[in-house]
């Protein structure tokens, strides 16, 4: 089906740190089956990763909808002395 992807705006700043919850992103396929989603980072951060806590330090190219919703797929800012702030893709 068709795939509808919404996301809110995400800035992180030096050695900030952000949990993803389904606020961000929220998608759809339009099955009745959302935690079949897999998300994939197309656009890694610059300064810093997209990781899994069962795997810190580690950065994952993928993580899915069952991830995000047992908030195990924070975006972490590497404390990159004037990296500003960095929006999360």
């Amino acid at each position: 089906g068709d795939i509808v992807l919404l996301a809110k705006p995400v800035t992180l700043t030096e050695g900030d740190r952000v949990t993803l919850t389904t606020d961000v992103p929220v998608a759809t396929d339009g099955t009745s089956k959302p935690e079949k989603l897999l998300y994939a980072v197309s656009v890694p951060p610059v300064h810093g990763q997209i990781e899994h806590i069962n795997y810190p330090s580690v950065p994952i190219p993928r993580h899915s909808r069952l991830d995000v919703v047992a908030q195990k797929v924070p975006s972490i800012h590497d404390n990159s002395h004037g990296a500003g702030k960095e929006p999360l893709r």
